[in-house]
Order: C-alpha cells, then sequence, then structure tokens
C-alpha cells in the first residue's frame, strides 16, 4: 500500500497530543537533512545523530526542536550512552530513521575488497543493529513507534561489481524484517493478548538518491529512477499517519 503524506492526521489524532520524539542517524548528510526538515514540519523533536560535530550544530541551529548528538554509532556503548542521553532530553523515542550508509565497489567478485566490505558492514550493518536494538523497547511501546531504513535496489538484484554493498543491504532489509516480525508478536499478532498494532519497521527501496547539488553538478543530466532526498523526508513524516498494520514489514518502492 503506497504512503501518503497527510500531515493533518498525525496532528488531530488523540494519540498525537504528545510530540513525536525522532532520531535520525546519518542526519548531515543531505538525506539527512531533508529527513530532518520534513520531521520539524511535522511538529516533531528530533534528535539529530552524527560524527560530525560542525555539520550538526549547524544542522540544529538551522531548525526549532533539532538537538545535536556526536555519537559513533558502531560503538555499542555509545550507542546505549546516546539512548540515555535523548531519554533524558525528549523522554521516550517514537521513530528511530536510520540513515547511515555509504557505497564501495570493485572489480568482479573476486575484486571485492576485504576492507570495504568491513567498512560497509560497520557503516549500514552495525550501526542498524546497534540502534534499532538500543530504541527497540521504546518503538514498540510508543503509539506510534516506527522504524526506517533505506535499502537499494541492488539489494535484490546485485551485480559482481556491488556484490559487498548488495549483500550488506540485503542483510540490513532481513534485519529490519526481523525487527518487524518482533513488533508483530508483541501486538497484532500476540498469541494470548492481541492488541491493535502500534508499532512497525519499514525498507523505503530506492536505485539512488537524489540532492539539489547533485543536479546542480550535472544539469543536463537526467537521474532516472533516482528518489530527490525531499521526497523520502516526505515518506518518511507520513509514515507517523498511516497506520502501522499497513506498514509493518512493507518493503516500499520509491524509485
Amino acid at each position: 500500500m503506497p504512503i501518503t503524506n497527510d500531515h493533518n492526521d498525525v496532528a488531530s489524532g488523540a494519540e498525537s497530543t504528545q510530540p513525536l520524539n525522532v532520531v535520525v542517524a546519518g542526519s548531515t548528510s543531505a538525506a539527512g537533512q531533508a529527513v530532518v526538515g520534513s520531521l520539524v514540519a511535522l511538529g516533531a523533536r528530533v534528535a539529530a545523530v552524527d560524527l560530525d560535530a560542525a555539520r550538526l550544530e549547524a544542522l540544529a541551529a538551522s531548525h526549532d526542536g533539532v538537538v545535536p548528538y556526536t555519537c559513533n554509532l558502531s560503538d555499542p556503548e555509545s550507542v546505549e550512552a546516546l539512548a540515555g542521553s535523548v531519554r533524558s532530553e525528549f523522554g521516550s523515542v517514537d521513530g528511530l530513521i536510520h540513515l547511515v550508509g555509504g557505497w564501495r565497489g570493485g572489480e568482479g567478485i573476486v575484486g571485492q575488497r576485504d576492507e570495504d566490505w568491513d567498512v560497509l558492514h560497520t557503516s549500514i550493518m552495525t550501526t542498524l543493529r546497534n540502534t534499532s536494538r538500543a530504541f527497540y523497547s521504546d518503538l514498540e511501546a510508543s503509539p506510534r513507534g516506527r522504524l526506517a531504513i533505506v535499502s537499494a535496489v541492488a539489494a535484490a538484484k546485485p551485480t559482481a561489481s556491488g556484490a559487498s554493498y548488495a549483500a550488506i543491504k540485503a542483510a540490513s532489509e532481513a534485519w529490519v524484517l526481523g525487527v518487524a516480525d518482533g513488533f508483530e508478536a508483541a501486538q497484532s499478532g500476540h498469541k494470548t493478548e492481541p492488541k491493535e498494532q502500534t508499532a512497525a519497521a519499514v525498507v523505503f527501496v530506492v536505485k539512488a538518491l537524489l540532492d539539489d547539488a547533485m543536479k546542480a553538478a550535472a544539469p543536463h543530466r537526467k537521474f532516472p529512477g533516482y528518489t530527490h532526498v525531499n521526497e523520502l523526508g516526505d515518506h518518511v513524516s507520513a509514515l507517523f499517519a498511516a497506520p502501522a498494520s499497513d506498514l509493518n514489514g512493507a518493503r516500499q518502492h520509491l524509485s
């Protein structure tokens, strides 16, 4: 089911008397900035997380309701400390948007380098695993808990040169689907006391992301099938208005 972007639904619901508290991991990238801006427009309070303190401070200065957190998300202890700090500042968390990533390729299968595999695994999979575990209980308990990642078409249709990247993205999708199963088992699929599904884990699938700087650098290029980061931001915000039962475990193609 397509995700629609209806901000009024979020603002009018009885469950929405408290502002949304959303953690955006990888918040200073072009995608992160677009998602943060869209969430702020929705009325959410955002915990913006990244490694670049200067860029974080600039991002926070440009929006009300954004608090910067510098954190190495590949380190479990640092992530647990982050979760404690966010809860102290905001209270319980309603959303985790994971935008940490990167791309590395090689020459065919034999040319897939161990160093690239390690970087991809750490930046994409390890950071997702750490953050989703640290905030899992918050998302499950929230009346509108949402976890979302951005994956790639390549995860389902890999090339030899991008095999490492595609494999890590596929693993990330599997992890999110595991989270979705956990949410369902605790809520609508509970064996003895089923209840309304309120938490959802979602995978957004793109061919590639596009931002204004990319367009300016190649004004004659068409970028077919690319998803603009502003569109991603709209889809992320729309998650909080759509029913969790329609979203949980969904693999939404944006390209």
